[in-house]
Formats: C-alpha cells, sequence, structure tokens
C-alpha cells in the first residue's frame, strides 16, 4: 500500500513532467532542495526544529520551486552524497532551553534514500517530541510549525510549556501500580502496540518475551524499577481492573422512565483503554436515536455524528485525571442528550469564569496540551488522539455547521461533565427568536443575517443562556470558527466585547436588544401594575410587545405565540399531542386578554398590545 512519501513523489513526477507547480506542502511535509551551502541547512534545521516541537513531519530533500507566477514550477535537483554527514547531525543539533545540547535520536526514525526518475531523493522522518521534552532550541530560538510554514515561538508561548513541563514531571500516568511486576504485561498486547509504531517506517522488533521486552517497557515507562506504572496497565497490561480499580472502568446508563427501564439499559465496561475507547463508543451507538435520512435514499443516520462521539469518548479517557479512583459514566437520555462524566477538572488558565458580572461568563479556552502527556503518545500512534485540542475543534465545527446542537459542561467536585445536546444549533427556538427581531436586524444589517451569521449568533446566544444555568461553553477564538462572521456581527452592533474580555482572548456577547426576555417594565407603562396578571399571561404578552417592537409583521398570533413559549421551554416538538394542548392553553389566554383589554386584533393578522389600554375599558386606537 503507498504510504505518504510514495503519494508525494508520484504527484511531483507528474508535475515535473507537466512543467507545472501545485502546494504539496502541509503543516507535517517541508520540500526543499539539498543545500549547496553550509549556512543554507540552517532553515533545514529550523523546519526540523519546528516539527519536533508541534506535530512531527517529513522532510523530502531533491526538489526546488523554480519561476514565479504563471512559470512556477517544480524541478527535481536530487540528493548528493556529501549531505549525508548532514544527515547523521539532525538529532544532536538541538538544545534545551539553557542551551545543554541534547540527544533526540529516538525521535529521527532512519532516514530513507530512495530512487526517483534516475536520481536519488532523501526521506526525513521526524517524530513530534513528548509533551515532557519540549520546547527544543536551535541557535537560542524555538520555533512551531503552522500550516506550510514555520514561526519562532513567542516567549509568552515557551513560558506557558515550561510551565506545563513542570506540571508534566509529575505526571500521575506514570505512578507505579502497587504489586505488579513486568509478568503482569500481555505479550500480544504488547507486540500490537509495537506494531502500531513500525507504521509507516519499523523502528521496533516484536518481543519473543517479555523478558526481551524489558529494555522497550522501560524506555517507554511502561516499567519503572520493575514495577508496571499506570500508564503501561492502560496499554497492555493483564487483568487491568484486578490493578487499577474504577480507573479502566466505564460505566453506561440510559435515562428512560422506571416502567419501562431495562437491563440492557445499564453496562459497566472494564478493560485497557484501547478496548474501553471501542467499547465505550460502541455502548453509545447502540442506545442513542436512529433516525431516517431522505437525502440517503432512507439510510439509517444516527441522532449524533459518529466522528464527534468517537473523539468524544477517546478524548475523555484520554485527558481524565488517572490519580482519581472513579469510574467515568456515560449517560444518555434519548432524543436530549449523551453526556459523559470524567474525573479531573480544567487547568485554571483555561477557564474565563466571571459569574458575578452583570453579564456572567463561564468559558473555556481549547487547548491542544494533553493532562496524560505519555498515554496521548500512545494514543496517537493508534490514531485514537491527534493533539491540536481536536477534541474541542470538532465540537465547534459540528456545531457551527449545524449538525450537533451547543455542547456545555458542568463542573463537580473532581470531575468535569460534557453534555453533547441532541437537535440542530439553529434550531426551532432561534429561528422564531430571530423572526420576531428581524426589523430590528434588518437596520443593522442591510439584507438581514447571512447563513453563517445566524449560527454564530446562534452559537454566542446559546452560550449566554448556558451561562445563566451554571453550564460552560467552549470560546470562540480566532483558531476555530467563522472569526470573520465574529467581525461582520461586531461591526453592526449586534455583538460585542465583553467588558472583561482580554486583547488576546475576546469574548463575544450578544446585544442585550436580542438577549432581553421580560419586558415587564415596558409593559407596566401600558397597562400599570401587572401583579395581578398570571405568569403563562404575563409570558403571552412578552412575545406580543417584541412582535410589536422589533419585527417587520408588527403582530403576533395566538400560534406563533405558542410556538415561541414552546421551544423556550421544552425545544423541538417530540409530542404533537402534548403541543396542541399547550396551544389550546395559549389561544385561551389570548381570548382572555383580548376580553379585558390587554390586546386587540390588527386587521386579519394578528393581535397587538392595546397602547392606549384604561383598565380594560377602551379598545385600540382610541
Amino acid at each position: 500500500m503507498p504510504d505518504l512519501v510514495d503519494n508525494v513523489l508520484a504527484k511531483l513526477a507528474v508535475l515535473i513532467a507537466e512543467d507545472r507547480f501545485e502546494n504539496l506542502e502541509t503543516d507535517g511535509l517541508e520540500i526543499k532542495p539539498v543545500p549547496a551551502a553550509t549556512g543554507d541547512w540552517r532553515e533545514r534545521h529550523v523546519s526540523i526544529n519546528a516539527f519536533l516541537n508541534t506535530r512531527g513531519g517529513i522532510l523530502l530533500l531533491g526538489f526546488k520551486e523554480e519561476g514565479r507566477g504563471a512559470r512556477r514550477r517544480w524541478a527535481f535537483t536530487g540528493y548528493r552524497e556529501e549531505a549525508e554527514n548532514k544527515l547523521k547531525e539532525f538529532p544532536r543539533l538541538f538544545e534545551d532551553r539553557k542551551g545543554t545540547k541534547l540527544d533526540l535520536g529516538a525521535a529521527f526514525p532512519p532516514p530513507q534514500i530512495r530512487d526517483f526518475q534516475g536520481g536519488r531523493v532523501a526521506v526525513i522522518y521526524v517524530d513530534e517530541l513528548p509533551a515532557d521534552q519540549k520546547y527544543v532550541f536551535y541557535r537560542r530560538g524555538s520555533w512551531k510549525r503552522l500550516l506550510t510554514g514555520d514561526h519562532r515561538l513567542t516567549e509568552a508561548e515557551i513560558e506557558r510549556q515550561e510551565e506545563y513541563r513542570e506540571e508534566s514531571w509529575h505526571v500521575r500516568e506514570l505512578r507505579p501500580v502497587p504489586g505488579t511486576a513486568i509478568d503482569d504485561m500481555d505479550l500480544d498486547s504488547l507486540n500490537d502496540y509495537i506494531q502500531q509504531l513500525n507504521r509507516p517506517v519499523k523502528v521496533e522488533t516484536i518481543k519473543p518475551d517479555l523478558a526481551a521486552a524489558r529494555g522497550f517497557l522501560e524506555r517507554k515507562q511502561f516499567i519503572q524499577d520493575g514495577v508496571v506504572t499506570t500508564l503501561g496497565m492502560l496499554v497492555c497490561g493483564r487483568h487491568p481492573g484486578d490493578r487499577l480499580g474504577f480507573r479502566c472502568h466505564v460505566h453506561g446508563y440510559v435515562e428512560v422512565p422506571q416502567e419501562v427501564a431495562v437491563a440492557q439499559d445499564k453496562q459497566d465496561l472494564i478493560d485497557n483503554i484501547l478496548p474501553l475507547m471501542e467499547n465505550s463508543l460502541s455502548y453509545i451507538l447502540r442506545n442513542i436515536q436512529i433516525g431516517i435520512s431522505v437525502e440517503g435514499g432512507g439510510a439509517a443516520v444516527p441522532q449524533y455524528p459518529e466522528e464527534v462521539l468517537r473523539e468524544t469518548v477517546n478524548n475523555a479517557l484520554a485527558h481524565r485525571d488517572y490519580s482519581i479512583d472513579r469510574q467515568a459514566i456515560i449517560s444518555i437520555k434519548p432524543g436530549q442528550h449523551v453526556s459523559i462524566r470524567n474525573p479531573g477538572s480544567f487547568r485554571p488558565h483555561l477557564l474565563i469564569e466571571h459569574p458575578d458580572d452583570p453579564i456572567p461568563l463561564r468559558r473555556i479556552i481549547p487547548e491542544a496540551k494533553a493532562r496524560n502527556p505519555k498515554l496521548a503518545d500512545v494514543l496517537r500512534v493508534y490514531r485514537k488522539w491527534e493533539g491540536k485540542g481536536i477534541g474541542m475543534a470538532t465540537l465547534v465545527n459540528l456545531c457551527l455547521e449545524n449538525r450537533i446542537d451547543l455542547p456545555t459542561y458542568r463542573f463537580y467536585s473532581e470531575e468535569v461533565r460534557l453534555f453533547l445536546n441532541a437537535g440542530p444549533l439553529l434550531g426551532p427556538r432561534i429561528d422564531a427568536l430571530l423572526d420576531s427581531f428581524d426589523a430590528y436586524i434588518a437596520g443593522k444589517m442591510a439584507g438581514g443575517l447571512g447563513g453563517e451569521q445566524k449560527l454564530v449568533l446562534a452559537y454566542l446566544m446559546k452560550a449566554q443562556w448556558a451561562d445563566e444555568r451554571y453550564r460552560y461553553t467552549i470560546l470562540l477564538t480566532p483558531d476555530n470558527n467563522h472569526f470573520e462572521q465574529l467581525l461582520a456581527l461586531e461591526q453592526v452592533g449586534l455583538i460585542f466585547r465583553h467588558s472583561l474580555s482580554t486583547a488576546t482572548r475576546p469574548v463575544f456577547v450578544v446585544d442585550k436588544v436580542l438577549m432581553q426576555s421580560d419586558y415587564r417594565d415596558e409593559l407596566e407603562r401600558i397597562f400599570g401594575d401587572l401583579r395581578s396578571v398570571d405568569p403563562h399571561s404575563r409570558r403571552c404578552l412578552n412575545i406580543l410587545w417584541r412582535y410589536g417592537r422589533f419585527s417587520s409583521a408588527g403582530t403576533a398570533t395566538a400560534k406563533k405565540t405558542a410556538f415561541s413559549l414552546w421551544y423556550e421551554d421544552h425545544g423541538e416538538i417530540q409530542d404533537i399531542k402534548e403541543f396542541d394542548r399547550f396551544y389550546r392553553k395559549v389561544r385561551y389566554t389570548f381570548n382572555k386578554l383580548e376580553r379585558d383589554g390587554y390586546i386587540v386584533r390588527r386587521g386579519g393578522r394578528g393581535f397587538v398590545l392595546n397602547q392606549t389600554y384604561r383598565d380594560g375599558r377602551l379598545p385600540y386606537g382610541q
């Protein structure tokens, strides 16, 4: 099966034959000629430094770009034998922050010299350094890989990583498991890990027995001083449930009415980390609702995209605090949410918390650093964890694609609970709300809101509603999504920066006009004291005030009011009979409000508030 380098070389062969250029470089691939002079090697060294500090990569030597504009093309320059010593130097070129030289041989799989069009090219593989070894420096500078370029790390970024390294030196995943020894390792699981590690380049031999594996197990910190670590037991330990307690447990249950509960709704999963991830995902997929896609020709469609469920499970088990002897808990409430309750907490610097501000804030800043860096390195080999903060990035991406509703978090003592909420982000409640403000919005933004702008506005509105319920949400940042839409909404005044946000972490909140739901003061200016009016009737008057003041229609019907109130309280309509009963209640309320003079009909289009109300005796307009 062709690997990445095979594919790139095949593409280059076509481009060279056609005298064309196409950008093939990525954040994990740099294509350059073999330097002719010593000084030119420094540029290659910077790229390798960036690979080490970011996510690893491949340096392909033997090609260069020529020409400009339409005449730009790839040219084959080939590999030169005198470069061999330069390639061998790579592992010893870098240093720590104090300038001490490092030997990073473990991060450099053997380079390859490959044939290409009658010549040869060099392929240098660079592994990402474990989190507790970053950052490394080159000539007193340190770089990161961003898109196709190498960028110098800022002092602030280096300081944050130094603090993280200090913390990671005491990682809880490396604590010894009392009473264990090398015989408590499973040889088949270990060799499976080695097989994964050897993709795409062989770096380790398969072990015939545990005695032959001792050096490898110690190097990977699966055992220390002859005792198995938590990491080793999670990855390839025998009988992990007996050794790790609840640290290798996931408990799952489905929240259904007691009268229909069945035994299959509950399950205790106990295993090593990899099967635990797969079995947890399977449990969720078995128990969530499945719909039928019309666009897919009647294909079954899970209520949540499988990729978000997979990444949520994997990230939960990758990031959990393994010093806490407590199980992870999966809870499924059909039609409402899937939640994962996980031992641990967020680092304080990742939280934006201002609960007592007039506009309270509870936000989580996405971060790529793993709580368990050694475990993350293993999971990366199995493609179970990618770094880059991809778990939260995926949640935000899918939310702003309207494929899931706003994810929220709730904090407990030594636990974090993530809610994956069912339904779209831009659902009936937001549609109804924006409809009631359509004239107001059009006055600020000519032509009204575009689709992406509606989604971003919905995200921010729901985040503020979550603040009121003591839930945390993921901060929208320049690095995750739709930042240009944030700026467009800010320019017209539909959102603004919270007074407590910073230049580096702007927090956007929604125009207070759009967020207001209680118009008691405005209503009492028309009707006087409303204490004698029941709460349900006051809510109906609130809807009529909003439509009358901010919508192009200027009126609201009982049906439109019923929809608005139902969506606020219940979300989407699941039971049409329940909604019909609620609609009859609203219609009865409208009739009573009309009899009492609070509202009047305007033509055949609906109702408005009686602006000339005096003890309910004067009709509208007199």
